[in-house]
């Protein structure tokens, strides 16, 4: 957990660098590599998509930050660590799985994502063999 009250995630630092294709001389080997251009290289790597990444990830380090500095470092510490119990837990495996419990600690109990309602048909009409499953389990 990361200490930081940034809303949106870091763009990361854009570096271009030739270590990699250098001759004897210290310059591109354009011959064994082919052409480069750093500056197409600065540009494609990073934007858009690398936030989009990691945006849940700097929303919940936000809110675990704010929690630590109002009530203290117990509290997102408990947080943390439900998490986790919770997250192992798989108790019916023939059953289609959702783990509500983890949706409620994260905080989205109130969001809807395409899994929450367009589930395939192959899924709903696979017989529920509980025993089976179980047996299947035990054996791995």
């Amino acid at each position: 957990m990361e200490s930081s009250h940034r809303i949106v995630p870091a763009s990361s630092s854009k570096t271009a660098s030739v270590q990699d294709t250098v001759n004897s001389f210290g310059l591109h080997d354009t011959l064994r590599y082919g052409p480069r251009s750093l500056s197409a290289e600065v540009t494609a790597n990073g934007g858009t998509r690398e936030r989009l990444e990691n945006w849940e990830a700097t929303q919940d380090n936000l809110k675990l930050t704010m929690q630590r500095e109002m009530f203290g470092l117990h509290m997102p510490m408990r947080l943390l660590m439900e998490r986790k119990i919770v997250a192992q837990n798989s108790h019916m495996p023939a059953l289609p799985q959702s783990n509500i419990h983890l949706d409620i600690l994260m905080g989205r109990d109130e969001t809807l994502d395409c899994a929450d309602f367009m589930m395939p048909a192959s899924e709903l009409s696979q017989p529920l063999d509980i025993h089976a499953e179980m047996e299947k389990k035990l054996r791995m």
